[in-house]
């Protein structure tokens, strides 16, 4: 038995608004023929459109996606289990409870920092999960102390870095109160940490959240602002590895905010610019500041905006122009988790709307043999994988244990 899917929920809420589908159709400029498609599962909403959609029915978009999932493969990973402890740390961020034993050592702490922030790069979010509140705890209780300005300081830059942990899992998991608590403890321990390039970072992360909630104009303000600042920080445009990479980041993030504003000429605009830093940079990928900038990421943001774009077709053939030996493109085997699996995801997407059905779980494998954590509760890897079974008469024995390991069907 399929799981309630967004074409339901989409259909509940338009009608608890007392709509037509011809008037919420209006208001998102699409026919009212799609909408009803969308409706009835033949069709499957962009991230944009799906964003346009609950703004016109004022709820949030998590309203239509169903997060966050409490079901058996949240249970089997336990990975919803470390939230009430982790919203608990970050509403008592400055006035924490007492330790049992004192904290490990900075260094210890740091080692464990890093093994966090690799787990969080690759989408490993169950086994990241129980790491977050002991760290989060004992950092919070190191940098409070205050015994030397150095100590704080490398305290508060480790916090920086674990609460934007939080940020991702709870963002992944659906918590967007709780993503968007973490981020607002990101720029409060970025602030102490005396470094520049994490204050620029938290207010990257920030107008990431601006753009997933549809705030594009708010995003595309922050986003404009910190670039000044880097040139600021970096006089005579004399760029650290660290600054290009950052600088790189923003004018992707830049290109996503232009592409879901329909503004595919300035999107492009910005990726052009991206190359361009890029190449500045020696076109290597870089994980600097956790960016993740290079080539790699500069082609997934070309197909990313192109979907964005509703343009799924560009997309597909952007994949076959790139790839080599009749096969389509993929990210490097190199390329962290989170970013390669999300490719995946998105190019699973396109190819369902194109019709290419067996390409389209083919990605969907993929992206769960790179990231299982990141394919089991992706929103949109989970609509996909809906659609295939709406779609199939009589789903293939791998593609019901696909779904039913994803929570999509019922054992």
């Amino acid at each position: 038995m399929e799981q309630q899917s967004v074409a339901k929920r989409l259909k509940t809420a338009r009608k608890m608004r007392g709509l037509s589908a011809a008037q919420l159709a209006q208001r998102v400029n699409i026919s009212d023929s799609y909408l009803k498609k969308i409706e009835a599962g033949s069709r499957k909403a962009s991230a944009r459109l799906l964003l346009d959609l609950a703004r016109a029915l004022h709820i949030g978009p998590e309203v239509l996606t169903g997060q966050p999932y409490y079901g058996s493969p949240e249970a089997e990973d336990r990975i919803q289990a470390v939230v009430p402890e982790l919203r608990r740390l970050l509403l008592c961020y400055d006035s924490p409870d007492d330790l049992v034993t004192g904290p490990r050592s900075l260094a210890v702490l740091g080692s464990e920092v890093d093994q966090i922030a690799a787990l969080r790069r690759d989408a490993k979010y169950a086994p990241m999960g129980p790491l977050l509140v002991p760290v989060v705890s004992e950092l919070t209780h190191i940098a409070l102390a205050g015994h030397n300005e150095d100590t704080t300081r490398t305290a508060y830059g480790h916090l920086a870095r674990s609460y934007r942990a939080v940020n991702s899992l709870a963002h992944k998991m659906g918590h967007h109160d709780l993503s968007n608590t973490a981020l607002e403890r990101v720029r409060w321990a970025a602030d102490r940490s005396g470094d520049p390039l994490m204050q620029v970072t938290a207010s990257y992360l920030v107008a990431g959240a601006m753009l997933r909630t549809g705030a594009y104009q708010p995003a595309r303000k922050l986003l404009d602002g910190l670039r000044p600042e880097l040139e600021r920080l970096m006089p005579e445009r004399a760029y650290s590895a660290e600054a290009l990479a950052l600088d790189g980041a923003i004018a992707l993030k830049l290109a996503v905010v232009e592409a879901r504003s329909g503004n595919r000429d300035a999107a492009e605009g910005y990726l052009e610019e991206a190359e361009s830093i890029s190449a500045w940079a020696g076109d290597v990928d870089s994980d600097a500041y956790e960016m993740s900038f290079g080539p790699t990421n500069i082609k997934i943001h070309r197909v990313h905006a192109l979907i964005d774009a509703c343009d799924t077709e560009q997309a597909v053939a952007r994949l076959r122009e790139w790839g080599t030996d009749g096969r389509v493109w993929t990210p490097p085997s190199s390329t962290v988790g989170e970013r390669a699996s999300h490719h995946h995801i998105d190019t699973a997407h396109a190819r369902l709307a194109e019709g290419d059905v067996r390409g389209a779980f083919g990605d969907l494998k993929q992206a769960r043999l790179i990231a299982p954590n990141h394919t089991r509760f992706h929103p949109s890897a989970r609509e996909t994988t809906a659609a295939l079974v709406r779609q199939d008469r009589s789903p293939s024995e791998e593609l019901t244990h696909f779904a039913q390991w994803q929570g999509v069907m019922n054992p």
